[in-house]
């Protein structure tokens, strides 16, 4: 499956309710599996960005369902990167002209 990572920052509202994030995370983990895809790491991180997810997800098209639902829900913002892993970055690089 598709490798990919998200970056988000806590809304005014999400860390108003900060205490309840756990829990969110848990509802996010359930709703991933819902839609045929996987969070494979989470972290709070410091610095630009409040959160940094890397998941696995069947196409696109679930990933834009994934951001819409979660964002939704007000808590956080978050931009999605498709991640290409060393051997794919290597099949692209090779297939170059």
């Amino acid at each position: 499956m598709p490798t990919y990572i998200v970056l988000a920052h806590f809304t005014q509202e999400g860390i108003q309710n900060i205490k309840e994030s756990p829990s969110r995370l848990d509802a996010v983990k359930q709703i991933f599996q819902s839609m045929g895809a996987k969070i494979k790491d989470f972290y709070l991180v410091t610095g630009e960005y409040d959160i940094v997810m890397i998941g696995e997800a069947p196409d696109d098209e679930t990933v834009a369902k994934l951001a819409l639902t979660i964002g939704s829900t007000g808590a956080v913002r978050s931009v999605t990167l498709r991640a290409f892993p060393e051997a794919e970055y290597r099949k692209i690089i090779a297939a170059l002209p």
